[in-house]
């Protein structure tokens, strides 16, 4: 059996999707020009750090806490896996403690 039913017919239907944004005044628009971070140190807290290859802990200091020096703190808070403070390898996972 054949239903007589018409079908609706879309051929007219015109579709227009047009942004408003290029039409806003310059003031409505975000501006970020100025922003800026305060980030006073990579490590401000706890961080856990996956060693690359070419790491060592004096390295690993100086880009957490801008001082090489202060490597120990890193050797000091993985001595549950460190026993030497020149033998890391790519892969381990050190605890970065907070900059104080």
């Amino acid at each position: 059996m054949v239903s007589d039913a018409k079908k609706p017919d879309f051929s007219d239907v015109r579709g227009e999707v047009r942004s408003q944004a290029a039409d806003m005044p310059p003031a409505a628009k975000a501006d970020f020009s100025d922003v800026r971070s305060h980030v006073s140190s990579i490590a401000d807290s706890d961080t856990i750090y996956n060693v690359a290859a070419g790491d060592n802990l004096s390295k690993i200091a100086k880009h957490f806490y801008g001082d090489a020096n202060a490597w120990s703190r890193i050797f000091d808070a993985n001595r549950d896996q460190l026993t030497d403070p020149d033998r890391i390898k790519p892969g381990q996972m050190l605890k970065i403690p907070a900059k104080s």
